[in-house]
């Protein structure tokens, strides 16, 4: 039987990385886009890379960008794909009020140009976008499913949905296999650094070390469907492998504040701080010292409060379900930075 060929747009990331080693045990050959710069920026697949010189290779890897169509026409072309997974993005929502151009170019646009080559090259090519919670933003249901209208809150929310309906859009006018996984927030010790989760978890263990004084942070009050992304991974196969191409809600259905996440990693650590003060003089004490602090500079212009999934769909169906809880995740998370 022949072997099934994977191509990936983010292979760096954290998903993607995942999503290569998952498909690596399941006997696929792997071929993962990422962008050219002066850092090799693979430390998240270290363990996976082939030597490009090996005449039989798995996982092979390839320059590329989304934001350069005649890139991403090219890699299509050259590795002749099963599937496509597009999990390349610009995907701080934070920060996509910085540069909000570049991230609707990437993270909007990037998907249309994978889409048109797909019509243009092989149209049996199966395509995999990844969506996001943001885009529910201020949500008008709650818990959080298919058919939940989106009401996005920031540039990488507006771009998610327009990548959702394009992928809708040429499924339906081009009959091709193409299908949306609206992923809410997943977590693992591969996540980088300016995320909140990793922010806390590596800010009280450096704090626990002694290495760092204080932890700064904004909104702690936002609830969060958090999950982990070597569940989620296995969730993406499973969207391209059922019968038809739809769309899909991925979340554990439980959810947790900012402050929730905080006390569970203190917890872990053994930490035994105490909360004082309200809004931004709100801090949290080790030992009477403060240790947590509120920054107005970290809240978003337009913040999202509220996010908590219901998978029913993909449970029922796809027989996925989430098997790592939140403290799994904390454990995961710190002993990767303790050891």
């Amino acid at each position: 039987m022949k072997k099934k060929i994977a191509l990936i747009f983010g292979v760096t990331g954290q998903d993607g990385a995942y999503l290569s080693k998952f498909l690596l045990k399941k006997g696929y050959t792997v071929h993962g886009v990422k962008r050219r710069s002066s850092s090799l920026n693979t430390t998240r697949i270290d363990d996976i890379y082939q030597d490009p010189f090996l005449k039989k290779k798995n996982f092979i890897l390839h320059y590329g960008d989304v934001t350069d169509g005649t890139a991403v026409f090219d890699v299509i072309k050259k590795t002749k794909p099963n599937e496509i997974y597009n999990l390349a993005a610009q995907s701080h929502v934070a920060v996509s009020f910085k540069i909000p151009e570049y991230t609707s170019n990437a993270d909007a646009l990037g998907s249309l140009r994978i889409l048109d080559s797909i019509i243009k090259l092989d149209k049996k090519i199966k395509f995999y976008q990844a969506g996001s919670s943001e885009m529910f933003g201020r949500v008008q249901s709650f818990p959080q499913n298919e058919k939940t209208p989106f009401y996005p809150r920031s540039p990488y929310g507006v771009s998610k949905v327009y990548s959702h309906w394009i992928t809708i859009n040429y499924r339906e006018s081009y009959n091709i296999f193409a299908c949306n996984g609206i992923l809410f927030n997943h977590e693992s010790p591969l996540r980088g650094e300016t995320f909140v989760t990793k922010k806390i978890v590596k800010g009280l263990c450096n704090i626990k070390n002694g290495t760092q004084k204080k932890l700064y942070l904004g909104n702690i009050y936002s609830k969060r469907d958090w999950g982990h992304a070597e569940d989620y991974v296995e969730a993406m196969w499973k969207i391209l492998q059922y019968k038809k191409p739809e769309d899909w809600v991925i979340c554990t259905g439980k959810q947790y504040s900012v402050k929730q996440f905080i006390n569970l990693v203190a917890k872990y650590l053994k930490l035994r701080i105490r909360w004082r003060g309200t809004g931004l003089n709100e801090k949290a004490y080790l030992d009477k010292i403060p240790i947590i602090e509120i920054k107005k500079d970290y809240f978003r212009p337009a913040d999202v409060e509220n996010l908590k999934g219901d998978a029913t769909k993909a449970k029922k169906l796809l027989k996925w379900k989430p098997l790592k809880n939140i403290n799994y995740l904390i454990q995961d998370m710190v002993e990767y930075e303790l050891n």
